[in-house]
């Protein structure tokens, strides 16, 4: 029986000789036909902890490495954009004005009458 291979994203690179990968997969639905995206997210063995956060690689099913791992990453598709600290911060929009603070209307103090 042929071994599986998927595609995906490694979101997680914290553990050792551990990625943690997700995939995405897109099916129509049977009533609305629609189409749907589902992920799933699968610990792949990384030996020489090689690829990092945002990288796209294909994992291949294997013999089971430890309680979770299952899979392997046998190469990488893309290689994920190195962003600098200076640009990761979100931008503002010019189109949108900024908003005003919100003030609270004075309360009339309760000992006294209005008029």
């Amino acid at each position: 029986m042929p071994k599986r291979v998927l595609q995906g994203v490694v979101t997680s690179d914290v553990q050792d000789k551990t990625v943690t990968v997700r995939v995405d997969r897109r099916f129509m639905h049977p009533v609305y036909k629609k189409f749907i995206t589902r992920s799933k997210k699968y610990a792949a063995h990384d030996e020489e902890n090689t690829y990092k956060l945002g990288d796209l690689v294909r994992i291949e099913e294997t013999r089971p490495i430890s309680k979770r791992k299952r899979w392997r990453v046998t190469e990488m598709v893309t290689r994920a954009r190195q962003v600098s600290d200076h640009t990761a911060a979100p931008e503002q929009d010019p189109k949108k004005k900024p908003r005003a603070p919100r003030v609270k209307p004075a309360a009339s103090p309760a000992g006294q009458a209005q008029g």
